[in-house]
C-alpha cells in the first residue's frame, strides 16, 4: 500500500498542491486495475467528494500530465496512470480496446501506438489509440 507521503511526493514533484481531495483520487487511480469513470469515481469515494471536485481533481491531473484521458466511445471519459512508473506522460501512450458487450475499457501498456507521420508543423499533445470489439471474457 502507498503511503500518503508517497503520493504527496509523487503530487509536488508534478507541481501539484497535495491537498486532500487530490489523494483521495490518486490513491484510488493507483489502485485501478482498469481505465477509471467520473461515475466511478463517486462510487468509490461515496458521499466524500462530490462529482464537480471529482471533475476539477481529475482536469488538473490531466493539464499537469498524471494522467491521460481516454475517449472509448462510450460517452464518458477514462482516465489513467501508467503502471509501468507512477504517472503517466504524454510520450508514454499506448493501445486501448473497449469491449463492445461489456462495456470495458482495457489497457494494453506492452502495445505502444503505431507511429504515425503528420505534416510539418504540427504538434501533437496527446494520442488515442482505441481498438473496439469484444473481449475474451465477454466471447465465452
Amino acid at each position: 500500500m502507498i503511503t500518503s507521503d508517497e503520493i504527496e511526493n509523487i503530487l509536488e514533484g508534478k507541481g501539484i498542491k497535495p491537498t486532500t481531495n487530490r489523494i483521495l483520487i490518486l490513491r484510488e487511480l493507483m489502485k485501478a486495475t482498469h481505465p477509471v469513470s467520473l461515475a466511478d469515481f463517486e462510487a468509490l469515494l461515496g458521499f466524500s467528494m462530490d462529482k464537480a471536485s471529482i471533475f476539477r481533481v481529475l482536469e488538473l491531473f490531466s493539464e499537469k500530465e498524471v494522467v491521460h484521458v481516454i475517449e472509448d466511445g462510450s460517452r464518458s471519459l477514462k482516465y489513467e496512470l501508467c503502471h509501468s512508473g507512477r504517472y503517466h506522460t504524454i510520450s508514454d501512450q499506448h493501445v486501448h480496446f473497449y469491449c463492445l458487450k461489456c462495456k470495458e475499457t482495457y489497457c494494453f501498456e506492452s502495445v505502444s501506438v503505431p507511429l504515425v507521420k503528420i505534416p510539418e508543423g504540427f504538434s501533437p499533445s496527446s494520442i488515442n489509440y482505441m481498438i473496439k470489439g469484444i473481449c475474451p471474457k465477454c466471447l465465452k
